[in-house]
């Protein structure tokens, strides 16, 4: 993952950002995306891609392995970019699936979404898909966007929970990806829900990762989101505040896929893959892959689908 952050990183991170909310369209639905992808050749090998950050990258490789285990030729296109890029290239058919989170996709699609429990929200994210993307079965593996503070800054102002934030926000910066300062559950739901705006809004393109922990624990941003399955979060002793107005929606891991590129069986092999996959998992793949091991996200993948019987 990424080590240092640059101007230029961030500057190239708000240019892809604008680029792609340009391309949505002012005031209209993201995934309209006005034309029609033309059909893959049935039999064809799928594509599965992935956002710009390790855990997506690991998921896809756990799909494609799995996939290909069961017979079905698949390939990865990782790093492609965040929700706002890679669900166009689900639509455009550059690729044919990605991994998502059930929580974050639903008020993507649905920026007035207000369901946050599971259950709720799987009930309400087909309905709100447009008609050339459907979604699979949800894993019960759940990664969720969380604020974290470091222990000093938790004692300094007392906080526990993102109310506690809400009240003193104005006095620190504030750490996200860059598409968090358009998002509902970014900037918008942090202000609506807790009174939160930051003094300064600093974006990081790493997905939470190491470069974004680093600048917490330099104390160049004092608040920062971070994946509640990142091994970060531990070995850094950071704490996670409440979020008692579910701000951020349960995210439930499940593959986002162009309507009717997948047949039956390559729907089975992912349903299957979703079945078994646990947060337990998520933790310990991210710790394969950014912990002191640093398996490639191919090879985590690999020895998690021999452990659960995929790879004989």
């Amino acid at each position: 993952m990424r080590r240092s952050l640059t101007r230029s990183m961030v500057f190239a991170a708000g240019t892809l950002l604008t680029l792609s909310l340009a391309a949505c369209g002012s005031g209209a639905n993201p995934l309209d995306s006005g034309t029609s992808a033309a059909p893959a050749t049935p039999g064809a090998p799928l594509v599965i891609g992935s956002a710009n950050f390790p855990e997506s990258q690991t998921l896809a490789e756990v799909y494609a392995g799995a996939l290909n285990a069961a017979g079905i030729t698949a390939s990865t296109k990782p790093g492609i970019g965040s929700r706002e890029v890679y669900v166009r290239a689900v639509q455009d058919g550059s690729i044919d699936l990605v991994p998502d989170y059930s929580g974050n996709l639903l008020r993507y699609v649905d920026t007035t979404a207000t369901a946050s429990s599971a259950a709720d929200v799987m009930a309400a994210l087909p309905g709100k898909l447009p008609a050339d993307l459907q979604v699979l079965e949800p894993a019960q593996a759940e990664d969720k966007d969380s604020i974290v503070v470091t222990q000093a800054t938790a004692d300094k102002y007392g906080l526990k929970t993102l109310a506690d934030l809400g009240k003193i926000c104005d006095q620190i910066a504030l750490g996200m990806p860059p598409e968090a300062k358009e998002r509902p559950q970014g900037l918008p739901g942090l202000e609506a829900n807790y009174g939160c705006v930051p003094k300064e809004f600093v974006p990081f393109s790493d997905g939470g990762g190491p470069v974004t922990v680093k600048a917490l624990l330099d104390d160049q941003i004092q608040a920062a989101d971070v994946f509640t399955t990142s091994p970060l979060i531990a070995k850094n002793n950071l704490v996670v505040l409440e979020d008692p107005k579910s701000n951020f929606a349960a995210q439930q891991v499940l593959p986002l896929v162009r309507a009717g590129r997948l047949d039956a069986k390559a729907i089975e092999v992912l349903n299957k893959v979703s079945g078994v996959l646990t947060t337990e998992d998520l933790l310990r793949l991210n710790d394969d892959v950014s912990g002191d091991q640093k398996l490639s996200s191919k090879d985590a993948a690999a020895a998690w689908l021999k452990e659960k019987g995929f790879i004989k």
